[in-house]
Formats: C-alpha cells, sequence, structure tokens
C-alpha cells in the first residue's frame, strides 16, 4: 500500500495501523490527521479519492463526515453561549416561540444539546427536496409532540438534531448554523479550503470532495456497536414502529449523500464535509491554542465534555454518554480515554480531543459500513495512538 505522508518520531503505530486498514480491512480511501498540544504529528492518507474510482486520494482531500458533523456544530451553540448570546437552561420556546406548541414549551436548550429532548422522530417523515429547504424541519419540530417527557430520559436525535440547533443559531444570529461555522471557526482556524457545512460551489468544482459509498462487510469492531449486534440491537433497526428506526427515517428516503444539493445543503446533523485535517485542527483548536486560535474557553470545554446523559440510550438500544453536543469516552463509542469527547460519523468517520493528553484525532473515509458509533478503521487507529503515547 502506497501511503503517503508523515508521523512524527514516536507516532509509528499509527501510519501501521492505517496501512492495516487497508489490507486487512478493506480501506478504499482516507485520511488520518493527529496533533498534540496543537501541534500536527500525524498527517496520512492513501488510496482512491473516490470509493468507486482510480484517481489518487490527495493530501487536500475532503469527504462528507455523516454525524461528525455534530460535533463541529455543536461548538457553534456552546460559543454562542461564551458569548452571552445563548442561555444554555433558557427554554428553546425563548428564541422561538412557535416551538412551544405540543408540550415542548419546557424544552431546554442544554436537552437539545444532550439528546433529552425528546424529538428524536418526526411523525411526518421529511422528502429528500423538503429536508434540503432549512424552514421545513423546523416546521415539521414545531409540528411534533416530544416521544418522552423532555429531560426524563435521552435517546439519540440522529436527524432532528440539526434542525432544532440550526433554528436556534438562526433565531439568535440571523444566520445558519453553516455561515456560522464559515466565519467563526473555519476563517479563524485557516481552514476555510478544509471544513464546510454547505459545500460551497467554487470547492465542489475543483473535484476536491470524493465520492462516498458502502463498503463490504468487515471483521466485527472491538468496541461500540457491532456489524453483528445484540438481538435487541438488530430488533429495534429492523422493526419500522420503533424509535430506532423511525429516528433515523425522518427524512425517507435518505438523500443521495454524492448529490451536489446535498453537499451544498447545510444539515448540521449530517452533512458537514471536511479533510481529516480539519476535524482534527478543530478539535485541536477546542482544547488547546493552534496558531493562536483557541475556540473553546476553559469553562466551556469543562461543560462540553461534563457528563449530561448517560445509560440506556431509548434510541441506539445500548448504553451511551453525552456532554453537550458531544458523544463521550464509553462502551458505545469507544475514544482515547474517559477524558475525550467527539463525535463519530455513522459508518467510519471519527473527530475527538482529548485534554488531558492534547491530542485532537481526525479520520475521513470514502468508504462506509454498518457500523453506527464506533468502526473498526477508525478503532484501529484510536489504539495506536494510545500505544504511541505509552512510548
Amino acid at each position: 500500500m502506497d501511503v503517503n505522508g508523515t508521523v512524527a518520531e514516536g507516532f509509528e503505530p499509527v501510519r501501521a495501523a492505517f496501512v492495516r486498514n487497508f489490507e486487512a480491512l478493506g480501506e478504499r480511501g482516507a485520511a488520518v490527521v493527529v496533533y498534540r498540544h496543537g501541534r500536527r504529528v500525524v498527517d496520512l492518507w492513501a488510496g482512491t479519492r473516490d470509493v468507486d474510482g482510480t484517481e489518487p486520494w490527495q493530501r487536500d482531500t475532503a469527504q462528507i463526515v455523516r454525524s461528525a458533523t455534530k460535533g463541529v456544530a455543536a461548538a457553534v451553540a456552546l460559543m454562542l453561549a461564551e458569548r452571552g448570546e445563548l442561555e444554555l437552561d433558557a427554554p428553546v420556546g425563548r428564541y422561538w416561540p412557535e416551538f412551544k406548541a405540543h408540550g415542548k414549551d419546557g424544552v431546554l436548550v442544554r436537552q437539545v444539546l444532550n439528546h433529552r429532548a425528546g424529538l428524536p422522530v418526526l411523525d411526518h417523515p421529511l422528502t429528500p427536496a423538503e429536508a434540503l429547504d432549512p424552514r421545513r424541519g423546523p416546521e415539521a419540530l414545531v409540528a411534533q409532540t416530544p416521544a418522552w417527557e423532555p429531560g426524563t430520559a435521552h435517546g439519540y436525535h440522529p436527524l432532528t438534531y440539526g434542525w432544532l440547533l440550526d433554528e436556534l443559531v438562526r433565531r439568535v444570529t440571523g444566520r445558519g448554523t453553516g455561515e456560522w461555522i464559515a466565519s467563526d471557526i473555519a476563517a479563524p482556524l485557516g481552514l476555510a479550503g478544509d471544513l464546510w457545512l454547505g459545500l460551497p460551489d467554487s470547492v465542489a468544482a475543483t473535484g476536491r470532495v470524493g465520492r462516498a459509498g458502502r463498503l463490504a462487510a468487515a471483521p466485527e469492531p472491538t468496541g461500540g456497536l457491532r456489524v453483528r449486534a445484540k438481538r435487541s440491537v438488530t430488533e429495534a433497526y429492523d422493526d419500522p414502529d420503533s424509535l430506532t428506526r423511525r429516528a433515523f427515517a425522518a427524512i425517507t428516503p435518505f438523500p443521495d449523500q454524492n448529490d451536489p444539493a446535498y453537499r451544498a445543503s447545510a444539515l448540521p446533523a449530517t452533512n458537514g464535509i471536511a479533510t481529516a485535517d480539519g476535524l482534527a485542527r478543530f478539535y485541536a483548536a477546542l482544547v488547546g491554542e493552534v496558531d493562536g486560535v483557541r475556540l473553546f474557553g476553559p469553562a466551556t470545554l469543562a461543560a462540553a465534555r461534563a457528563e449530561e446523559s448517560s445509560g440506556p440510550d431509548r434510541v441506539l438500544v445500548v448504553n451511551t454518554r453525552f456532554g453537550l453536543g458531544y458523544m463521550l469516552h464509553g462502551a458505545a463509542s469507544p475514544l482515547l480515554a474517559p477524558t475525550s469527547f467527539g463525535h463519530p460519523g455513522r459508518g467510519g468517520p471519527l473527530g475527538f480531543a482529548d485534554p488531558e493528553s492534547g491530542i485532537a484525532f481526525g479520520y475521513v473515509t470514502n468508504g462506509y459500513r454498518k457500523t453506527v458509533t464506533a468502526d473498526p478503521r477508525a478503532q484501529a487507529l484510536v489504539a495506536a495512538v494510545k500505544a504511541a503515547l505509552k512510548g
């Protein structure tokens, strides 16, 4: 396997794991970047740009990162809170009065971020065309009744999370989440060419963003939701009336993630596009300075990774842990250490940071599998980072 890029001394295990992903786990094209204390120590890429193509992956190749988008979008809400523009313990209805209908007057901004709002499903799913209209998702949520009493339980909001967050950002700032990310996160960090929510036409025209697709089955991952899931999980995904199935079907059928219209839209739950460096550099700036830029102050960082929800997840049907907008290290989503926080993308991508070790990690791929919160390729790379730190 022809692997491009560099690793700093001591991080050679990450390169070895990256090679094994291609040789043993069927990787087609991917990149991984790791920062430590604001300095890039791993920068690797290999394979093809498109999952079904032959053009080589370049250092600046980007991919859609699915739910890893949520971690970037969550930073918008937390940065607005840090600036005093959004109050986490205020009712969502303070900023979005129409939202209070149908028993939602007590839903807090905090509960949108920690997946306790009780709104993971839509009784009337959106079509792909409707989902790309930034007004339709929020309108559907205004008409929606919570699936459980808000605040009393948690359940992952795979798609509705994005509309909830985006409408809050619009009501507070007058801008969409994608616009805010471009101006207040990507631009200061020098990531205008590496991180987008709403792909600009000028970037789409360059062909830098690869085509993604499904890979064949791989060996079981060592952690998280396994390819051969336990019976209760399998039943939940197979049952059309379950919260699990309905939550992932809030857009039906799901859009083609290679469709230019889908990539140009801004869905803060699912369709961010990034290079591996874009994800890793973003997380590095949450836990420390990167070229003089830091996104979170100490109190905001502590709030982001403090446990807000844990235990049985009503949607994912396993035990999960969430902070404010971020998954926390645990059996369902193993990260580097108990202090780590971040967000996976379904079937592959992963971005996270660990403030104790100063590690920030970004992995993007063009090949997706059935895994939900812990893909074996990403997990192999995380394990290699851990081995490198141990020396």
